[in-house]
């Protein structure tokens, strides 16, 4: 048994005092005379109600007692969990290129990216993830970790300008699949963003995805942009002004990336659709874990509710009663 507000059983204490208050009184209440004969007062003599008087305060405590363990909420749990492996292993591969600015994803692209990435880690709390940045070049922003709380101030901590411009697609899934060649983990997953085309960078993106398979890591590939055209942070000789842009995004070999190794591509024109493509993605590696966790828990504080009115009628009753004329 165990207790939702544990913390109300600190009230029982009270009754220490209540119980001292009660024999101070009942000592000053007592008469005292003189008399030349004390056999009248003989136990013997003395009726049941005189053993009795204290009875009501007796049971006036108990129900108190029970009125705490009521507010305390006791409870009956049964608990089982069953761990049969641990968690997956994942690296975030993040375009962080100028592209990433536009704002055909609100505020644009890398935040949305970062919002909806920093909600996926959060809910993994078993795997072992790890971050990759690339434009022009590729950098692992934070290795593999299960301190989900270092990762998230790695990850809101990216921004563009980071590394030089560009869009190194096969560098940065090199990198990814750097990060987990090693990893002793049954399930090896890749989850690459990018909004635009390889243009940088010593490694083709399919050499990368080859590498990826050959380790047995599976790529999940997102490209991340609306279609047609997108407003842009652009620089003029006028500062920063925004500018309608052409989307350029190469879904061919982002699907083939993600086939290849057994993935899968998705495109995210908002918001909604690339929050969605996460928990999709959540959803397909899910049943890699084998967990279960079952918690019930039964209220137990009827019975002690009931026994506490009980005592509390049959104080009063013997009060109004067979106990009415003792003090």
């Amino acid at each position: 048994m165990q207790f939702a507000n544990p913390t109300y059983l600190y009230l029982l204490l009270i009754l220490a005092p209540l119980i001292a208050w009660y024999i101070v009184r009942m000592s000053k209440t007592q008469a005292s005379f003189k008399l030349a004969s004390t056999h009248a007062f003989n136990s013997k003599n003395r009726g049941v109600k005189t053993y009795l008087r204290h009875l009501p305060f007796a049971l006036r405590m108990m129900a108190v007692a029970l009125i705490i363990v009521v507010v305390a909420r006791p409870q009956a749990v049964d608990s089982w969990e069953e761990s049969e492996t641990q968690g997956i292993d994942i690296v975030l591969a993040l375009d962080v290129s100028g592209s990433m600015l536009a704002q055909d994803l609100l505020p644009n692209r890398l935040e949305a990216a970062k919002k909806v990435a920093a909600e996926f880690i959060t809910d993994r709390k078993n795997d072992n993830i790890g971050l990759v940045i690339f434009a022009g070049e590729s950098f692992t922003q934070c290795p593999m970790t299960t301190d989900h709380k270092v990762l998230l101030n790695l990850l809101n901590g990216i921004d563009f300008g980071l590394i030089e411009d560009g869009t190194a697609i096969g560098l940065g899934l090199a990198n990814a699949v750097n990060r987990l060649k090693d990893s002793g983990s049954k399930s090896k997953v890749v989850i690459l963003l990018t909004d635009g085309s390889n243009n940088r960078g010593q490694i083709a993106p399919l050499t990368a995805a080859d590498l990826a398979k050959s380790y047995g890591i599976r790529v999940y590939t997102i490209g991340a942009g609306t279609k047609g055209m997108a407003p842009t942070p652009v620089q003029t000789p006028f500062g920063m002004r925004l500018q309608n842009m052409p989307v350029d995004i190469d879904e061919k070999t982002l699907t083939e990336i993600a086939s290849l190794t057994g993935g899968k591509y998705f495109r995210a024109e908002d918001n909604e659709s690339l929050s969605n493509i996460y928990n999709e993605i959540d959803e397909l590696e899910k049943y890699l874990i084998s967990v279960q966790n079952v918690t019930r828990k039964q209220e137990l504080f009827l019975p002690f509710a009931l026994l506490a009115l009980g005592l509390i009628l049959m104080e009063l009753i013997l009060r109004r009663t067979w106990l009415r004329n003792i003090p």
